[in-house]
């Protein structure tokens, strides 16, 4: 049953002054939350591999932001920004970011009403005369699927277009910065461990990671572990309708490998998710397996699909269909995408504890934190408001324990 939840319950008071609009200086710097048993303490995130259970799995998102703005100008001088989302033609990211002269891609359009059609020419600067060289066109394709557009590229010199959009791309920080991307965002908009390329908003609960703290982790014994979830403009986009049932969450491409679901398997550890991307990717399993189990094959992940019924498969038997899936075709990752929203309500069924940053009143991301903590968001929002917490992307941590 699709839950009626009304997002107005998910409001509070965020002052313009509490959003960080940039990082700190050191990435492990930044205070630390932990929420536990309905206690709040406070740390500096370099103290979190202190504070995690030895016999744990910690899951990291190693997708990687990639330079998915790009400013075109039309004939009449007019300016024209496309936010790249995801590739179309090829639709495989690596096969698309390999393409030498064109591909299309699912695009955002800023000032869509002035594109009329023609073909645009990048907006090169004088000083430029790499991004010049390129003579980098878009045209549009005609598909649209209400808020998107599919675009074609279209550029000469041979380079792969991962390269084009290094030299013609800006990295896509968060609209609610009200600022333009400066130097200090090639760096520090990336995880140190990011390695796939494909998102458009960076899996933000990792950039607090150093190599110390990584270190430090490893040498407590937990395992470390990677999916991928390649994460979409969706991610800021508001809840428009009264009631959560109203709002279309995105599709967003997974990817979780066949040595990891067997680590799973092997021995039921305290589950850690860095970042909500990687508790979303985690809790998507049970339900692709589940589909295996009943239809013989794994289909993306729906929405509401938690909702619909008590499932009664235990969680062993949906991995271990996607395990057996995977073996008998000679696969080694499942490749799915995903629409998963959880909110109050929602069966936790793998992540114990997470890690993340403090997220915008009335998001998907804020009853996400609700349904983890059992409805005590408040509590700990309104410590950290009256703590001197920084909020969003740039801002501080959190070590949340779940709440059943």
């Amino acid at each position: 049953m699709i839950p009626n939840i009304l997002i107005e319950d998910f409001d509070y008071d965020l002052p313009e002054e509490r959003i960080a609009k940039y990082p700190l200086k050191e990435r492990d710097s930044s205070k630390l939350l932990r929420y536990s048993d309905g206690k709040v303490e406070d740390y500096i995130f370099r103290d979190l591999p202190s504070l995690l259970p030895s016999d744990s799995i910690m899951v990291f998102n190693d997708t990687r932001v990639v330079p998915a703005r790009l400013h075109f100008v039309r004939p009449t001088g007019a300016h024209i920004e496309i936010f790249c989302l995801e590739p179309v033609d090829p639709v495989e990211y690596n096969l698309s970011f390999a393409s030498t002269g064109s591909c299309s891609w699912k695009c955002i359009i800023g000032n869509a009403k002035r594109w009329k059609g023609e073909s645009l020419i990048f907006a090169a600067p004088e000083d430029d005369p790499e991004a010049s060289s390129l003579k980098l066109r878009a045209d549009s394709e005609g598909e649209r699927d209400g808020q998107t557009t599919v675009v074609r590229f279209t550029w000469e010199g041979g380079l792969p277009f991962s390269r084009v959009l290094e030299i013609c791309g800006n990295v896509p920080i968060p609209p609610y910065l009200n600022r333009e991307t400066e130097p200090i965002d090639l760096e520090r908009y990336q995880t140190l461990y990011a390695k796939i390329r494909g998102s458009v908003a960076a899996p933000t609960a990792g950039l607090h990671f150093t190599d110390t703290v990584l270190d430090a982790i490893r040498a407590k014994g937990i395992d470390v572990e990677e999916v991928c979830l390649h994460v979409g403009a969706g991610t800021f986009l508001p809840v428009k309708s009264a009631s959560i049932s109203g709002h279309p969450m995105h599709r967003e491409p997974f990817s979780v490998s066949l040595d990891f679901l067997k680590t799973i398997l092997r021995g039921r550890k305290k589950i850690i998710a860095v970042g909500t991307t990687s508790v979303r990717t985690l809790e998507s399993l049970y339900y692709a397996g589940v589909d295996i189990i009943r239809s013989g094959e794994p289909h993306d992940v729906e929405q509401w699909a938690p909702y619909e019924e008590d499932y009664p498969y235990t969680t062993r038997e949906a991995l271990e269909a996607i395990v057996s899936f995977l073996e008998s075709l000679g696969l080694d990752s499942l490749r799915l995408g995903t629409r998963i929203i959880i909110v109050p309500g929602f069966r936790f069924r793998l992540v114990d504890m997470l890690v993340t940053n403090f997220h915008q009143p009335q998001s998907t991301l804020l009853l996400l934190i609700s349904a983890f903590v059992g409805g005590d968001w408040k509590t700990i929002y309104d410590h950290a408001l009256s703590s001197g917490y920084r909020f969003l992307s740039y801002g501080d941590s959190s070590l949340l324990h779940r709440v059943d």
